[in-house]
């Protein structure tokens, strides 16, 4: 069963995607593109999707399994290509929280690794990450 969403142009650089939650987020255009960039644009939420999988998959794995994570934060860079535009490089750092031991702390990564967004991007966008203790 898949998951509805719904989109619609509302001006010249914007848009709004609904979810069939209810959730709406609207989307802009970047200044380097001819938006204001007062919002995510389309390639931010990609970008931004995949720290968003890896804390999802990593804080679900840990919780499954006993592990105290406590919670987990990350930072991500994105680098666009010269045209044709599209996502060339994510640069993205993974700060996990609570007392894990190194096997633990391994273990979660590893999962953190297998996100479902980041084996999506696959070879198409080159993902330097590094995670620490935070």
């Amino acid at each position: 069963m898949g998951v509805i969403m719904r989109g619609r142009s509302t001006g010249a650089t914007t848009t709004e995607l609904f979810h069939e939650s209810g959730a709406t987020i609207r989307t802009t255009a970047p200044k380097d593109n001819g938006g204001d960039g007062s919002s995510f644009s389309p390639t931010d939420l990609c970008s931004v999707s995949l720290g968003a999988c890896g804390s999802t998959i990593m804080t679900m794995f840990a919780a499954n399994r006993g592990i105290p994570l406590e919670g987990v934060e990350f930072e991500i860079e994105k680098e666009m290509s010269p045209p044709p535009r599209k996502i060339a490089r994510l640069r993205i750092a993974f700060k996990l929280r609570g007392p894990l031991s190194d096997g633990e702390f391994e273990r979660v990564v590893a999962a953190g690794k297998a996100c479902p967004v980041r084996l999506t991007l696959g070879g198409a966008v080159e993902v330097v990450e590094s995670y620490e203790r935070a």
